[in-house]
């Protein structure tokens, strides 16, 4: 119901949630500086981080670290089910959120999501550990993910990860996760598709094994220099993601001298995808004060003729899928599986 002055009222949320929500937003605001920089001392008061361990547990996940690229710290965690699959299963790439400048593959909220998503979903899933803003800027994630993928296609997991079907690899993300994921599909198909041009000067058919068979964004961090109706109804009543904070993300990760238009958020705005851009899941919030980037960019999709399937949880705050206690978040793990499901075979 929207309140007397045209804002939302706030969302009923248990007191844990709301509990965990109120430390979060006090330790992003802790760790963004005035100067463009991250506090990360502080930060990792909030964001404990969980070891890999490749025993399995109470869900029969197990989990080992891997590394692509020594050169530029670049790793990933790997989650897999102990019990072996009579058939391949479909590989989930996933990028965490956290504006580009916050997280890892190791911090427990996402350790947490990953082990979900790998036994709620029957893949394997792999978290990619990649560079973080201000400290590496654009396109420097996106160069990582597409590292991870190559690093997929040549050299593979581990042995005792179950047997997987890299022709079913999914890349998926949440909040800037999801716009990491967006442009490494989006770079991965294009660059397939100009190298197997026959008006490629130097034409290489490419035969690949990885096969992107799906894209899947939660809640995608997006965004552009209009403040949108939903950026301005929600305003200090959306969880996590207001303006100030979203600003301050762009400008660390971003070009130096680059506005909120540059093609890295204003994805709505981007030249034509390949034909080979994958299905995409976009999911939204009611709650989530980008809500309005996210249903544009399904926009942008279906006008460039891409198969898209937008959820909507009318009742959600922005990272609601890291609260197991809100049933939203086992209604998004159900729907994932039947997108990777309806996808696989594709």
């Amino acid at each position: 119901m929207a309140a007397a002055h045209g804002r939302r009222r706030r969302v009923a949320l248990p007191w844990t949630v709301r509990l965990r929500l109120c430390g979060l937003e006090a330790a992003i605001d802790v760790a963004q500086c005035r100067d463009g920089g991250v506090n990360r001392s502080l930060f990792s008061l909030f964001d404990r981080r969980t070891p890999a361990d490749p025993r399995p547990d109470a869900t029969g996940v197990g989990s080992t670290d891997i590394t692509v690229d020594a050169s530029r710290g670049l790793w990933a965690r790997v989650f897999t089910v102990a019990e072996r699959s009579p058939s391949p299963r479909p590989v989930i790439v996933y990028f965490h959120g956290g504006g580009v400048t916050l997280f890892s593959a190791a911090s427990r909220t996402y350790d947490a999501l990953c082990r979900t998503l790998c036994g709620g979903l029957g893949a394997v899933v792999v978290s990619v550990n990649y560079r973080l803003a201000p400290e590496h800027r654009a396109p420097a994630a996106y160069d990582d993910g597409e590292a991870v993928l190559r690093y997929l296609a040549t050299t593979g997991l581990p042995g005792h990860v179950s047997p997987v079907d890299v022709s079913a690899c999914f890349v998926a993300g949440d909040s800037a996760g999801g716009n990491i994921a967006h442009h490494v599909a989006h770079r991965w198909t294009d660059a397939t598709a100009a190298s197997n041009s026959p008006d490629h000067p130097a034409r290489v058919i490419l035969v690949h094994p990885i096969r992107l068979a799906g894209v899947i964004l939660l809640q995608p961090f997006f965004g552009g220099e209009e403040r949108t109706e939903a950026e301005l109804r929600l305003e200090g009543v959306g969880a996590v993601v207001n303006m100030r904070r979203a600003d301050w993300c762009w400008r660390a990760f971003l070009p130096e001298g680059a506005d909120r238009n540059h093609p890295a958020a204003h994805v709505t705005d981007e030249a034509d995808l390949a034909e080979g851009f994958p299905p995409a899941m976009v999911v939204v919030g009611g709650y989530d004060t980008l809500q309005d980037w996210q249903r544009r960019y399904a926009a942008t999709l279906r006008r460039k003729g891409k198969a898209v399937q937008v959820v909507e949880f009318p009742e959600a705050i922005h990272s609601f899928y890291a609260f197991p206690e809100l049933a939203d978040s086992g209604k998004l793990v159900a729907a994932m599986r039947a997108f990777v499901e309806s996808n696989s075979d594709a």
